[in-house]
């Protein structure tokens, strides 16, 4: 059964902590942006599959990204 890993297993995942640092440098970096943008700027598309979602995923359960008003990535306290 293929599917995206459960966010329990990505705590466990020692790489999410990397893509998370790079979800984070790229809002850094340039400032609040759409899921989609963000993607773009970090290389998602080059990514093992699911592999981005679950670092967003993992990012906004522990505040590291917030969704402001606009609906936008923003980076969290």
């Amino acid at each position: 059964m293929t599917g995206s890993p459960t966010r329990a297993a990505v705590r466990m995942d020692r790489h999410v902590l990397h893509e998370v640092g790079q979800v984070m440098r790229a809002l850094e970096a340039n400032g609040p942006r759409t899921e989609e943008e963000l993607a773009v700027l970090v290389g998602a598309a080059y990514w093992e599959r699911n592999r981005f979602r679950a670092a967003l995923d993992f990012a906004r359960d522990q505040g590291m990204v917030l969704q402001n008003a606009s609906g936008l990535l923003t980076v969290g306290s």
